[in-house]
């Protein structure tokens, strides 16, 4: 098994930053990527950004140019840096990670979550 722990959330006010971190531990053969998503209630839950093994980053365009997703592959622990954020930013964070197993399959594993709110 692998287990997730984040932290960073909380509360800001509008236009400030907050850094999300997501360590991860246990069963890890190869790590393929390591994302973010955030799921507003009532909502389905939805991708903020996503990093793979090789560096390459994808992002929603909701965050594009204020969100900046980073790894320390020898902490096996991604970041999330929130700048300029906006009351519409407010929801839970969930941190995800795909591991490639020694067959070759891809396991997902997710995050508790972390509240962010954002006050005008």
């Amino acid at each position: 098994q692998v287990q997730l722990v984040e932290s960073g959330g909380g509360l800001v006010q509008a236009g400030g930053s907050l850094r999300l971190s997501c360590a991860a531990s246990g069963s890890i053969f190869r790590i393929y990527t390591m994302g973010w998503y955030r799921q507003a209630r009532g909502k389905q839950r939805e991708l903020v950004a996503v990093i793979a093994s090789g560096g390459s980053t994808n992002y929603a365009d909701s965050v594009t140019g204020r969100f900046a997703i980073s790894r320390d592959n020898a902490k096996n622990t991604v970041y999330l840096q929130m700048d300029s954020l906006k009351p519409e930013d407010t929801t839970v964070y969930y941190c995800k990670l795909q591991n490639m197993s020694p067959l070759k399959t891809l396991n997902g594993y997710w995050g508790q979550g972390n509240q962010v709110t954002v006050s005008t």
